[in-house]
């Protein structure tokens, strides 16, 4: 099964995550295109999607709600933790890393 994740017209904020059938995603070459997932979540649900990876092989990390989508680096981040300390974004795996002694 594939996903995709709806943004946010302005902030690219991930709304919704949901499960599409592959049949859905299969050119006239039964291949995949990530371009007949979106079409198809836009007619049917409306909004700008984008396909995420479960198991990360695409986009890093697999989109979640409340995490944003950079579509200049292609990478999904996963909302920043709410838990008052200080955390500081790891470019290299696109988490977010507890800065150390902020405890």
């Amino acid at each position: 099964m594939a996903h995709f994740a709806q943004l946010d017209d302005t902030t690219n904020r991930i709304l919704q995550v949901i499960v599409v059938n592959n049949a859905v995603l299969l050119d006239d070459d039964d291949v995949e295109q990530e371009s007949l997932g979106k079409t198809f979540c836009e007619e049917t649900f409306g909004g700008r999607w984008v396909q995420t990876s479960y198991n990360g092989s695409f986009r890093v990390n697999f989109a979640t709600i409340g995490g944003e989508y950079d579509a200049q680096r292609d990478v999904f981040i996963p909302p920043m933790p709410n838990d008052g300390e200080s955390y500081y974004l790891d470019t290299n795996t696109w988490q977010w890393v507890l800065i150390e002694g902020e405890e």
